[in-house]
């Protein structure tokens, strides 16, 4: 995990019981600044109540947390921070200027900088056309949008978003993943909590899982990461001896109908694991590397969890 030295979001043990329910139970994790952190796990896990004790909205029953190295319920922290919950209600009767001209006032922006700061954003979410419309006429794409629009109006330095691309199709998903980082361009730390883990492996740069309400995994995503080095061998001949041998660099070896499918640590060893089969007397007719999708890491993480 990254040095808490550098950490906008940190916690240790946080923990929350409601009654007999453990809804987190020992949750430790640390994001540093400008980056774009996927919060994932199945329904239950405990996500949500996580980020409402790190917005300081809920009380944690042990353990700590610190945002920007303060706790969450600090004032001086929540002038700070921007928030898309999942089911958002806005003032219906409001128009869409007004809705950010009320909540950029809210964070203490003054008046001339949003009357330059409302024409910038309705323009990044694409609803200048729409700006003095009731919010009672917008579609569930357009609400998204102009939740997401007051949630950055003020600039802050650490966003925490819950579903944003929810009822958006994919020209206005891949808007906020534009969004997204640009936000991170400008140093902000972007907090997401999605179900969409297509959206989420294209967009974050590193992703922590978390079940019974503490973090199993924690991965870095990118074009070429360690965690994603599986490799498909073509292969006939194969006894157990064989294959049990593999144990000495690959992880997780799945025999397939063409052969094997197995995980390494990094391409070097793969020369090894060639010469390895080659010599127990395997016919090798290719070997190519697969690429392990978020999703497929997600189950096995998870396994068959009931709440997923």
């Amino acid at each position: 995990m990254p040095s808490s030295a550098h950490a906008v979001i940190e916690t240790r043990e946080l923990r929350k019981v409601f009654g007999s329910q453990v809804a987190v139970r020992g949750l430790s994790l640390t994001v540093p600044r400008g980056e774009i952190f996927g919060f994932l796990g199945p329904n239950g896990a405990g996500k949500s109540t996580s980020v409402k004790m790190l917005l300081g909205l809920v009380r944690p029953t042990g353990g700590h947390a610190l945002v920007l190295g303060s706790p969450p319920e600090d004032p001086q922290v929540r002038r700070h921070v921007g928030f898309l919950p999942e089911d958002f209600r806005f003032y219906d009767w409001l128009s869409a200027r007004e809705l950010l001209e009320l909540h950029g006032r809210l964070c203490g922006m003054s008046a001339s900088r949003l009357r330059q700061r409302i024409p910038e954003i309705l323009e990044l979410v694409g609803l200048t056309p729409h700006r003095d419309r009731r919010l009672r006429g917008f579609s569930k794409g357009m609400l998204q949008r102009i939740g997401l629009a007051q949630a950055i109006i003020h600039e802050p330095q650490v966003v925490f978003l819950d579903e944003p691309t929810s009822g958006l199709d994919p020209m206005g998903r891949r808007t906020v993943r534009d969004i997204l980082r640009a936000e991170r361009e400008r140093g902000a730390t972007v907090f997401l909590n999605s179900h969409f883990l297509s959206e989420v492996e294209v967009t974050c740069d590193r992703v922590a899982f978390i079940k019974h309400g503490e973090v199993v995994a924690a991965h870095e995503l990118g074009p070429e990461t360690a965690n994603d080095v599986r490799v498909s061998v073509r292969a006939r001949s194969l006894g157990e001896e064989v294959v049990s041998g593999l144990g000495r660099w690959a992880r997780d070896v799945r025999p397939t109908a063409e052969g094997l499918s197995l995980a390494v640590p990094s391409e070097e060893v793969l020369p090894d694991v060639v010469r390895h089969l080659v010599a127990a007397g395997a016919d090798i007719y290719g070997l190519a590397r697969q690429k392990t999708s978020l999703e497929e890491l997600f189950v096995d993480i998870m396994g068959e969890d009931p709440g997923l």
